[in-house]
């Protein structure tokens, strides 16, 4: 059997487990979807949102990509963001990184990656040259490359709040609030890093007038 084919097999097993266990979980999954949490996470395969954190179905809105990573000409990320904000009328948004993130190694080296993955990583190195003093100030590198996953998830809470999609929630709503976790693969356990209530003063330079 094929990897692919026994996804089949595993879906159809788990649908009739859920079914057996309360019957109308389908007909409730499907008539709303009401999220209070968008979970920006990593694409690493060790990290699915639900899993990790007990959740069922419909109660995490998940946007995942490299290195869990809030750029502000990613079209993807930030229709994902704008979708949760202003339609599900989410309460909080987590950015969620890991130790021992691939992404976050390979953004440390000067490794040609060839053109797409160099122009991301790229982002984790700027994050680095912001905090260049404190990560060359670790010399063991398992606890560099640890700190930067930590300082990385931090910029990207940072990166959500200059977007004018959640400074007019803010003002409005009085909603989001922003949080910074990341999880360690090595125990399982998530440890908050950063957090960002709602209305949280930001750097003047990123503020929008008249939202």
């Amino acid at each position: 059997m094929r990897s692919y084919e026994k996804l089949l097999l595993e879906n159809k097993a788990w649908a009739a487990e859920q079914v057996n266990k309360d019957p109308d979980f389908f007909k409730r999954l499907a008539e709303l979807q009401a999220p209070e949490i968008l979970w920006i996470g990593c694409s690493d395969s060790r990290v699915p949102a639900n899993q990790i954190t007990g959740t069922q179905p419909g109660e995490i809105f998940v946007h995942r990509n490299v290195a869990n990573l809030v750029i502000n000409t990613d079209v993807n990320v930030l229709s994902v963001l704008d979708f949760a904000v202003n339609h599900l009328k989410i309460k909080h948004v987590i950015v969620c990184g890991h130790y021992g993130c691939g992404g976050i190694k390979a953004a440390t080296t000067k490794t040609d990656f060839k053109p797409v993955l160099n122009m991301w990583l790229r982002n984790i190195k700027d994050v680095y040259r912001l905090h260049r003093q404190e990560l060359d100030g670790i010399k063991e590198e398992e606890k560099r490359v640890d700190r930067l996953v930590e300082l990385n998830v931090q910029e990207q809470v940072y990166n959500l709040a200059k977007t004018s999609i959640i400074q007019r929630s803010w003002k409005e709503e009085k909603r989001p609030d922003l949080h910074g976790w990341v999880y360690g693969l090595k125990d399982g356990i998530i440890k908050p890093v950063f957090d960002m209530k709602a209305g949280t003063a930001i750097d003047s330079l990123y503020e929008f007038d008249k939202l």
